[in-house]
């Protein structure tokens, strides 16, 4: 029997590790393949403990999986190794209220989901995460991307956060400055997993909090599809909005087999149930290529392709 990099990394993860675990379930889309192995990281040591068998392997392809609310996993799946955090690394700590008016920090896992975020600070009358309730991501997906809408984003909150490279015995704590945050961006590497973050909140009154995050909510319901999407499929390009571009190139409600432009929202992809996320890449291939013969535009993608060859290069196949 041929012993493969898996099997070594699995036997140096020991029972961390889990073989050949669907990946797509894990996502918003729901499609796509497994990934050869996956971690659930519950505590620091664990992660610690995957950092250890990446240094003692050969170069084998890395994942740090948040909510997966703006990934697309190739049906093929993923050959590398996936790092989830647990619920041991998503807990949220809210201060009580000061007085009206003083600021206050929220610490929150890595792990914890947004909307959970924004709706623990608001119910605790904590002001200025109220965003957060319409980014289905992670504490640690926004920091590595900058998440934000309604009129914020998570660089307007961040105080400080901890992080831990997986690919190295690199680590600490820092301020937002070492992140270089921009549109849905940072100078966070693949390898580094988000352990927490620290946000600033003003202290208010939980009914106007809780008020605002109704508001955002209903706007949603009525602006964005449901269903099976990933959010945004492209990044707004400077002065301008994808989803007119898409909808002025004729796209709304056009589809590639399983995949379909939403004709509520154009630029949102949906899936159809158990459909194809080959399907997904190759209808946002087509919607960019559109885009740009009829604008001069080039739409860069929100949504991060894992698995996936374009022009021969594997997609998000980190190596450490």
């Amino acid at each position: 029997m041929v012993t493969t990099d898996a099997d070594r990394l699995a036997r140096a993860l020991g029972g961390l590790a889990r073989r050949d675990q669907a990946l797509g379930e894990l996502t918003t889309y729901r499609v796509g393949g497994p990934a050869a192995l996956l971690v659930e990281a519950e505590s620091v040591e664990d992660l610690e403990a995957v950092r250890r068998a990446l240094a003692g392997q050969d170069p084998f392809p890395l994942l740090v999986l948040g909510r997966g609310s703006n990934l697309l996993v190739a049906d093929r799946g993923f050959p590398g190794l996936v790092v989830r955090l647990g619920d041991g690394l998503s807990a949220i700590e809210v201060p009580a209220v000061p007085g009206t008016g003083v600021r206050a920090v929220v610490r929150a896992g890595g792990g914890a989901g947004l909307p959970v975020l924004a709706r623990r600070t608001a119910e605790a009358g904590l002001r200025g995460l109220e965003w957060a309730v319409g980014v289905p991501g992670s504490v640690g997906g926004a920091v590595r991307m900058n998440a934000g809408g309604h009129g914020s984003d998570t660089a307007a909150c961040l105080l400080r956060y901890r992080w831990l490279d997986l690919a190295s015995d690199a680590g600490g704590t820092d301020p937002p400055e070492r992140l270089a945050l921009g549109y849905r961006t940072s100078s966070v590497r693949p390898s580094e997993v988000v352990v927490w973050a620290e946000m600033a909140v003003t202290a208010g009154d939980p009914d106007e909090a809780k008020a605002a995050i109704a508001d955002i909510v209903r706007w949603r319901r009525a602006h964005q599809p449901g269903g099976s999407n990933a959010g945004s499929v492209f990044a707004n390009p400077p002065g301008d909005a994808a989803g007119r571009l898409v909808e002025a190139a004729g796209l709304k409600g056009h589809r590639l087999g399983s995949a379909r432009v939403s004709e509520k929202h154009a630029n949102f992809i949906q899936v159809d149930d158990g459909g194809s996320a080959d399907d997904v890449r190759r209808l946002m291939a087509h919607v960019a290529a559109a885009v740009e013969g009829r604008f001069g535009v080039r739409l860069r993608p929100e949504v991060r392709l894992v698995g996936f060859e374009v022009d021969g290069v594997e997609q998000e196949g980190w190596c450490v």
